[in-house]
């Protein structure tokens, strides 16, 4: 059984989901606490949830980035290993380093909690669908907005990375950003939330093909 560790920092209050998550796809969740130091290959693939790690202090995600559990995380990523962000797990990756862009507070300056609908705009490991296709899932948060240079954009643009975008952009993102990739595809962050959209009673169960991932030869796992 493929192993998923989930990460938990001071303030992570999406943990339950995601391990909910992980395991209707079959898989065996893990905890990892963020003082862990561990080997990259312990797991086949890691997921960082939402939540206000260290309470957002400084920048959302800013102290979780230096913790010792993402200096493995980040040598896990240059091992190719599947690595999933949400919300705040999204803004750790890019305080990390491993994604590109920053995210900031929402453009009206206010928390946004709604339900919206992303449009996958390239494949990623973590994305075992079709370009073009709808999801429909939850937002929350305050510091969503997606800020990158123009040339960043323009890097994101011409090396397919831009991951997902808001049909309706309730934050202002920069060109409509919802979700980030780095360049192979491994490394991926979005700010709604596919965990709370697992079934239609939930509002829609879009958000569960999610959990699971292609390898380098696009074999689901």
């Amino acid at each position: 059984m493929k192993k998923v560790g989930i990460l938990r920092f001071p303030g992570t209050n999406c943990d339950r989901d995601i391990w909910k998550s992980v395991e209707l796809q079959s898989m065996q969740p893990e905890w990892i606490w963020y003082k862990q130091s561990f080997l990259p290959d312990n797991y086949d693939a890691y997921v960082i949830p939402g939540g206000f790690s260290y309470g957002d202090y400084l920048r959302s995600g800013a102290l979780a980035a230096l913790s010792p559990a993402m200096s493995c995380i980040k040598e896990a990523a240059k091992m190719g290993k599947p690595i999933f962000g949400i919300c705040n797990g999204f803004q750790i990756l890019c305080e990390a380093g491993l994604l590109p862009g920053a995210l900031m507070r929402n453009e009206k300056g206010l928390f946004i909690d709604q339900w919206v609908n992303l449009k996958l705009e390239n494949s990623s490991q973590w994305s075992p669908f079709s370009v073009g296709q709808i999801f429909k899932m939850p937002m929350a948060h305050a510091d969503g907005r997606f800020f990158i240079s123009e040339e960043g954009y323009k890097q994101l643009v011409d090396k397919g990375q831009i991951w997902l975008t808001y049909a309706d952009n309730p934050n202002g993102s920069v060109g409509n950003i919802a979700g980030v990739m780095n360049e192979a595809g491994n490394v991926v962050g979005m700010m709604p939330h596919p965990d709370r959209a697992l079934f239609s009673w939930m509002g829609s169960e879009d958000g569960l093909e999610f959990f699971q991932w292609q390898d380098a030869s696009g074999v689901n796992q």
